[in-house]
């Protein structure tokens, strides 16, 4: 049995295939364009595997709703090539296979959780901060949905008293938490490429404040066990102190729990499985989609 994995993202499509054990036996990237260039590729390299399920972790918004006539597809999305596509349907066409689908960032917590640093945790906040900031999150050991599914990278935050873009540059929003912290934002504040700059820049400090912000807000309103944060922005592992420091000052000692109080460096951390986090969570989409079928079978 083998099982396809898609994580769909806004800058480029990672697809694998596996067996049912975990072994991953192909992986391809091909960058995310208009779904006439991009659909055919993806459709052609599932079907040569001739896979037995799929898993996908796609951008978004989408539509989990399996009830709704527009299940699986990117609904408002500002790829707007991409909006209201039938991603999912198109994938499988008339194909009778069992398909898990959820958010990329879903998908990264899920791997993350059964394979990864949240291993033994029931209560995750996945978040990637890349070119946009998206969220997963676990809570019971269930991804949550709800009435579409989280979008936490458009959180409405506090301006950092020195930073030069207020504004923000999130097209819906402005000044909320993509439009602050993501990767454009922090070009934008620099007029530049941020990854050139010194660890001691102090856009940075502006970046740590907005991210701390957000680490604070997960923890008081969802209470997870642990917070991963992923992406490429966090590749700069100083970034990642400074957020711990700052998440710490901004709770001024409110919450009384040992694991954030003296092992923050526990509470908040990065992904394990980086850079492959979404895909393995989609492969396991896909083996539970499966193993699903399998058990409606009997």
């Amino acid at each position: 049995m083998k099982i396809g994995a898609l994580e769909a993202g806004g800058t480029k499509m990672v697809l694998g295939v596996y067996d049912m054990e975990g072994k991953e036996l192909e992986r391809i990237s091909i960058p995310t364009e208009s779904p006439e260039i991009t659909m055919p590729a993806m459709i052609d390299f599932f079907d040569s595997h001739q896979v037995d399920a799929l898993g996908i972790g796609s951008f978004g918004p989408v539509d989990l709703r399996k009830e709704s006539p527009t299940y699986g597809y990117i609904t408002s999305t500002p790829k707007l090539k991409w909006r209201n596509y039938p991603f999912m349907p198109q994938l499988i066409r008339n194909r009778k296979i069992p398909v898990g689908f959820d958010t990329d960032v879903n998908a990264a917590a899920i791997a993350e959780a059964e394979l990864g640093v949240a291993r033994g945790c029931e209560d995750v906040v996945y978040v990637t901060v890349g070119t946009g900031i998206g969220a997963g999150i676990i809570v019971h050991g269930q991804t949550v949905h709800g009435l579409l599914h989280p979008e936490l990278g458009h959180l409405l935050l506090r301006i950092h008293p020195d930073d030069p873009i207020p504004q923000g540059v999130c097209p819906y929003h402005g000044a909320c938490l993509e439009g602050l912290a993501a990767g454009p934002a922090l070009g934008a504040r620099v007029g530049g490429d941020a990854r050139d700059l010194p660890d001691d820049h102090p856009s940075f400090a502006i970046e740590a404040y907005y991210l701390a912000q957000m680490c604070v807000n997960i923890t008081l309103t969802l209470s997870p066990e642990k917070i991963v944060l992923g992406g490429g922005v966090m590749q700069r592992q100083s970034l990642l102190a400074m957020v711990r420091a700052e998440t710490m000052r901004l709770l001024n000692g409110y919450l009384q729990v040992e694991l954030i109080t003296n092992h923050i460096d526990q509470y908040i951390v990065t992904p394990a499985l980086y850079p492959v986090s979404g895909l393995v969570g989609s492969y396991l989409l896909g083996k539970r989609a499966l193993e699903q079928s399998a058990r409606g079978s009997l």
